[in-house]
């Protein structure tokens, strides 16, 4: 396994980051033991949650993606051999109405109520790294390239929810502070108000990043670089897609577009082609093409993990194992030529 600094900080994690939302509703409780027990063992310290866990979002999933891992960690006594992360959710009437009726705000009593919630659940003292799930304001995120001035656009001012997270720093409830689907005004904001005020400076942003979405690299990137908060890449396989499993409007059972047909994201038309041209590039270089893609969004420099998510143990053994895949000149030229031709068609 290889490992990078978290942000400005001392702490090391590893490259590969396990992904757990699917714990709970498409994996068992034991299949979770399994793969946060593998992945240790692998080397693996690194692991992401969130409160809204489950996914998809439901009320009666609410939460048990965290009870399954905090019943884990007082299973195995592990707790100090790994960074744990978790996520606060960002508002959304009409999608996430049993969290706080759809109306969370980064403000104390919200914060306050999702991180004890969170706590109990993981049965830990403190959470590693603690992200805000999604901005509270209407911004591009969820696959909205483009900003446009939006109705919904008052949110706690950035000051207040930094005093709110350095109260939970001093109290040692958690460690380092994280953005999810932000931009780069976000993400900046939170940077420059953490500088003028001492407050805790953001160490990561959790964000899509993957072969058929690269917008990070857009303003994003150079901000992970320059501010010293690195990318964590979530759908780094754009929902499995990279794979070529769902090929030619293939749909193996079990899968997650099998289960979840309404999650389109990453099944237009000019994606599907896009995929098949990667899928058989990595053929051509005798390659698994999930792991051509898992390797690509490994070796990005503004990169610190990439977190991978597996439904079964023999794709958290590829996943995990990209990371001993190094992909040549002539590959990553393919996969630029491939870029040129159809950039980003999944935003």
């Amino acid at each position: 396994m290889q490992y990078r600094k978290l942000g400005n900080t001392a702490t090391d994690v590893s490259v590969i980051c396990l992904g757990t939302m699917t714990w709970g509703q498409q994996n068992t409780e034991a299949q979770a033991f399994e793969q946060m027990d593998y992945a240790l063992a692998q080397g693996v310290n690194f692991f992401d949650t969130a409160e809204l866990y489950a996914i998809p979002p439901r009320a009666e999933t609410y939460g048990r993606t965290e009870e399954i891992i905090g019943s884990w960690l007082r299973k195995t006594g592990n707790r100090e051999k790994i960074i744990l992360a978790s996520k606060i959710a960002g508002p959304g009437v009409g999608w996430v109405d049993h969290i706080r009726n759809g109306r969370t705000r980064f403000n104390r009593k919200h914060l306050e109520d999702a991180l004890h919630g969170s706590l109990r659940r993981l049965q830990t003292d403190r959470i590693d790294l603690y992200q805000l799930h999604w901005p509270e304001r209407d911004t591009n995120f969820f696959g909205k390239l483009g900003y446009a001035p939006g109705a919904r656009d008052e949110f706690t001012p950035v000051a207040e929810t930094l005093e709110v997270l350095n109260d939970f720093v001093r109290a040692g409830k958690i460690r380092y502070v994280g953005l999810s689907n932000e931009t780069p005004w976000g993400v900046m904001r939170f940077v420059q108000t953490a500088e003028q005020l001492k407050l805790p400076r953001v160490v990561s942003v959790q964000n899509p990043y993957n072969l058929l979405n690269r917008s990070y690299e857009i303003g994003m990137a150079e901000v992970s670089w320059r501010e010293r908060c690195g990318l964590l890449a979530y759908s780094p396989l754009g929902f499995g897609v990279l794979s070529g499993k769902y090929l030619d409007g293939a749909r193996p059972a079990g899968a997650r577009l099998s289960l979840y047909p309404d999650y389109t994201r990453y099944t237009n038309p000019v994606a599907e082609k896009t995929t098949a041209d990667y899928v058989a590039l990595a053929a051509r270089h005798g390659l698994d093409p999930a792991q051509m893609a898992l390797a690509f969004v490994n070796s990005r420099k503004f990169l610190t993990s990439t977190v991978v998510g597996a439904t079964s143990m023999a794709q958290l053994k590829s996943n995990i194992d990209s990371i001993n895949v190094n992909l040549t000149d002539e590959l990553i030229e393919g996969i630029e030529r491939i870029h040129q031709s159809h950039p980003n068609p999944c935003p």
